[in-house]
């Protein structure tokens, strides 16, 4: 078990986003008392998971990273990691952890929980080559897409950033960060309401919602609003999002003093915060489909595989899995490596039964020990 020193524990006691509430911690996590959200298109017939899962540790991909944030899968099996504090994106080499620094992404300005956050490839990206990040600056969040060219040199491979979308509120908690292409070819982006309340029911506001864009960060058909971007919104603070068999959207939210969340969006769906923390708000706001008490989770990334959602956890030091049936979880959620690599950051699918875990020690809040921070490849069901 890592400690957790006198500073990380003043640091978790803030309340904010990525350390977790302060609030007391609640009765265990539970199964949902009615589905959160209507499907955007019809699911497949899929087997249920079983209720409990398994997690093995297969290998460490790679060590030292500092600050890692978002995670790419480039089409040779290496991966792409973005740096929050250094503003870099590093390319892993799969088979032997070596790392190469890419380009650092000009205009971005670090501070509390903001830098360089999500990264994602385009889908075209065999044809087009363009990487694109969402990051904060001096003056807000945007998403903005690079050309990677591997035959630049080393340190010099990341084109100029051309921004797609601008404006999104910024603050030194609560940037959101998160963006990841769908299975309809659009871009999504989760972001934060930088600890202004108001920002995540103000349908005028780019925080505290989730986005839909066209690769080019345009409104797309569809969306609640013809001329918006907006997808979903009431939200606190939007890290995770990841899309089922059934082609349905999951997001991972932080909550603040109370019950973090795992929700399923619908398009224009009110997340309910800051009325609502947690199920039982009453004001007719969806419900998440599971939640934790913030000391137990205080979730980023997420992932679907084999038919459950893979949550990391910053504050709670754990791997979640929410096996699912439909719309809803088909059982309690189940923690796995629980403080055995400290905070978790990113997880996503490699493929088959396999997930890559990024490790967050060097973020601040952590306890970082020799080789911290790393990616770690395992294999669940």
């Amino acid at each position: 078990m890592r400690a957790v020193s006198a500073a990380a524990a003043l640091l978790l006691a803030t309340g904010c986003s990525e350390g977790g509430g302060n609030g007391p911690a609640g009765p265990a996590a539970g199964t949902p008392t009615r589905p959160a959200a209507s499907s955007p298109s019809p699911s497949p017939s899929v087997t249920a998971p079983p209720a409990k899962g398994s997690v093995r540790v297969v290998s460490t991909v790679a060590r030292g990273l500092r600050s890692p944030w978002g995670l790419a899968a480039l089409p040779g099996g290496d991966l792409l990691v973005s740096s929050r504090d250094e503003g870099t994106v590093t390319r892993v080499d799969a088979e032997t952890g070596g790392l190469t620094v890419l380009g650092e992404v000009p205009g971005v300005a670090p501070g509390g929980e903001g830098g360089l956050l999500g990264i994602a490839l385009s889908p075209k990206f065999a044809e087009d080559h363009l990487v694109y990040a969402y990051f904060t600056t001096e003056s807000d969040n945007r998403i903005a897409r690079m050309l990677y060219d591997e035959g630049r040199p080393a340190g010099q491979q990341l084109g100029a950033p051309d921004t797609v979308l601008r404006g999104i509120p910024k603050g030194v908690v609560h940037n959101g960060g998160r963006i990841a292409f769908g299975p309809d070819g659009m871009l999504y982006a989760g972001t934060g309401e930088t600890g202004e309340t108001g920002l995540a029911q103000d349908r005028a506001s780019l925080g505290g919602k989730i986005l839909r864009m066209t690769p080019d960060g345009q409104p797309v058909h569809g969306n609640p609003e013809a001329d918006s971007v907006v997808y979903s919104y009431g939200h606190r603070n939007v890290q995770g999002l990841a899309w089922d068999a059934g082609k349905r959207l999951w997001a991972a939210e932080f909550g603040q003093d109370t019950w973090d969340e795992l929700n399923l969006i619908r398009p224009g769906g009110d997340y309910g915060w800051p009325g609502t923390e947690g199920r039982g708000g009453g004001d007719g706001s969806v419900e998440p489909v599971a939640q934790w008490p913030v000391a137990d989770a205080s979730p980023s990334g997420i992932a679907v595989v084999r038919g459950s959602v893979w949550m990391a956890g910053l504050r709670g030091e754990r791997l979640w899995r929410v096996p699912l049936s439909g719309e809803k979880a088909s059982a309690a959620p189940q923690a796995f490596l629980e403080g055995a690599h400290g905070r978790l950051r990113t997880v996503a699918a490699a493929g088959g039964n396999r997930l890559w875990l990024v490790t967050s020690e060097t973020d601040g809040r952590g306890t970082p020990e020799a080789g911290d921070d790393r990616i770690l490849l395992l294999e669940v069901e």
